[in-house]
């Protein structure tokens, strides 16, 4: 049953992050949005779950079908190489720091909230 519920959290996650790209016409900050709020997502679920405050097959959908397909980290690491390959070294940099950093703040703060 999990393995559905994994697909069918896939099936919405990888929608959303689609429609995402789609309307802000760029590849680099649809991906840093995805990546930023998908953090904070999962670290929202991760905290409901490890409570039990959410069962493993919410888990399962939200967490790790959902977040999973949402969060793109294999464009995230194709962008950032166009980017050096294209010489756009200051850009590539900022965007794998932005994207790391603001990515721990926010789930830091999550997990200050909630524990």
């Amino acid at each position: 049953m999990n393995i559905i519920l994994v697909a069918l959290g896939g099936f919405f996650g990888s929608i959303l992050r689609f429609y995402i790209s789609q309307i802000t016409g760029k590849r680099l900050i649809g991906t840093w949005i995805a990546n930023i709020s998908g953090s904070l997502l999962l670290a929202f679920i991760y905290y409901l779950h490890v409570n039990g405050q959410i069962t493993a097959s919410i888990w399962a959908l939200l967490g790790v079908g959902f977040c999973g397909a949402y969060t793109t980290f294999s464009t995230f690491g194709n962008e950032t190489l166009e980017l050096i390959f294209d010489k756009k070294y200051k850009i590539a940099f900022l965007y794998v720091f932005t994207t790391l950093s603001v990515s721990f703040i926010v789930v830091s703060i999550v997990r200050y909230i909630t524990y």
